[in-house]
């Protein structure tokens, strides 16, 4: 794939302009999603955080804006998202380092290296599950090539011992990361993403430990949207999530201390 040229870009506000991105127009777009998953990560000023699919950077980078201080590696498969995550690590002056590579073939020096966190926002649909779209870096991003279970033995594998893995995924492929994290990783928890009150839970992060024994927590849903329907223009979020999204609070609150 090409590189992004700037005409091919937009420039966007997150956690209310603390951190601004350069998204390719027609490609892969980050929305409210990477923003929630990097809430849940409970990191520390020492800490190290690897993302897998990094993207442009928007789930590691709003992590490293939330806890400054700690440091970040993005993986990323196509080259053009891999500079554009470089891009935007530099002009928001945030020290990640981005490495071009299948997460199922990393490179031997990154092999050795251990992280405190692990991030990760899989495609959201099974090979075949929907329909592809037609700009080819929103379809490798949407769109399942590399097994679910491979990105649960990748983040087992780098994680330090006591380590987090965090996943945000459609509720649907939940049976799939619990069979991800077994014999791999424990002290497994969910946290349902529910679009509005007294709806079923579209999106779930999933918190796993690395040598955790905990027993498994399913936690009630946090609640995105205010009211029973989207009934008028505009954002319509709840105060503890525009709290997230706009403020940089956590969610970490959410699960096990």
């Amino acid at each position: 794939m090409s590189r992004f040229q700037d005409s091919d870009l937009t420039y966007n506000d997150f956690l209310n302009g603390r951190l601004r991105l350069w998204q390719p127009r027609a490609g892969y777009r980050a929305g409210v999603d990477p923003v929630l998953l990097a809430a849940a990560v409970p990191a520390t000023s020492s800490h190290t955080v690897l993302e897998l699919g990094c993207g442009a950077g928007a789930a590691i980078l709003c992590v490293l804006t939330r806890v400054p201080g700690a440091k970040g590696v993005g993986v990323e498969l196509q080259p053009s998202y891999a500079d554009l995550a470089r891009r935007n690590a530099a002009e928001n002056n945030l020290p990640i380092e981005v490495v071009k590579a299948d997460l199922s073939a990393l490179p031997a020096d990154l092999k050795q290296r251990q992280f405190d966190h692990v991030i990760a926002n899989p495609p959201y649909y099974r090979a075949g599950a929907h329909s592809g779209a037609a700009d080819r870096g929103r379809r490798i991003a949407l769109g399942e090539v590399t097994p679910l279970d491979t990105w649960f033995d990748t983040a087992a594998r780098r994680l330090a011992p006591r380590g987090h893995l965090h996943m945000i995924q459609k509720a649907d492929r939940l049976p799939d990361m619990l069979a991800g994290c077994a014999g791999r990783l424990g002290s497994v928890e969910v946290l349902p993403l529910a679009a509005r009150a007294g709806r079923s839970a579209e999106l779930v992060i999933l918190r796993a430990r690395k040598g955790g024994k905990a027993a498994f927590r399913l936690h009630a849903p946090l609640i995105l949207h205010a009211g029973e329907r989207h009934d008028k223009d505009g954002e319509s979020y709840t105060p503890q999530v525009e709290e997230v999204l706009r403020h940089g609070a956590a969610i970490s609150q959410f699960f096990s201390k």
